[in-house]
């Protein structure tokens, strides 16, 4: 299966005509968040492709055509992807929560997790804890996104939110479980 995986920052190179060409095969669209909705939209009528897609924290509208998978779990062509979208709370506004607060929307979904028997792939917004994150609060990532790796060791993380022209950002990272993490941001195109 190939993914087109695209958050925070528009692309130039994904506006002109030759999206189709670049993007050629491409099976499925997953934003991980902090994207206009005409953005997407183009996207999706371009590509001709369904997208899937959490909320960033910037987040307040999803794009028409597109389904949300935040706080879902969603089975596309045989592979299980969990979506869980936002980032750490650093104010009060809505698509951010504490750490206590991710827990309970994990703990929401542990029988659907269990009857599903687990997930290929975690969409998220924010990276995991320790796995991409700054060390400021807003860009801070979660431990609970490296629990849901270490418990069910989906093949592929992706997420967002810590955007490259931030400084020396490392875009993958394989985690302890075996799961391989991308940073996204911008766009992304992954075979799995």
């Amino acid at each position: 299966m190939r993914i087109l995986a695209v958050s925070d920052e528009e692309n130039n190179t994904l506006w002109g005509a030759q999206v189709r060409e670049l993007t050629r095969g491409t099976d499925l669209i997953i934003s991980c968040g902090d994207l206009r909705r005409e953005y997407l939209e183009y996207l999706l009528t371009m590509i001709n492709a369904p997208l899937l897609y959490v909320y960033g924290n910037h987040d307040t509208t999803g794009p028409e055509g597109g389904l949300c998978i935040d706080g879902k779990i969603c089975v596309f062509c045989g592979v299980k992807f969990l979506g869980l979208g936002g980032c750490m709370r650093y104010r009060d506004s809505a698509n951010m929560y504490t750490e206590a607060e991710m827990r309970r929307r994990l703990r929401r979904l542990r029988l659907s997790l269990w009857l599903k028997g687990g997930i290929d792939v975690l969409v998220t917004h924010a990276p995991a804890k320790g796995w991409g994150d700054l060390e400021d609060i807003a860009h801070s990532g979660f431990e609970t996104f490296g629990g849901i790796m270490t418990q069910y060791r989906p093949k592929l993380m992706l997420h967002g939110h810590v955007h490259m022209s931030y400084g020396r950002i490392k875009r993958e990272y394989v985690h302890t479980s075996g799961t391989r993490i991308m940073n996204v941001c911008g766009y992304k195109i992954v075979d799995i």
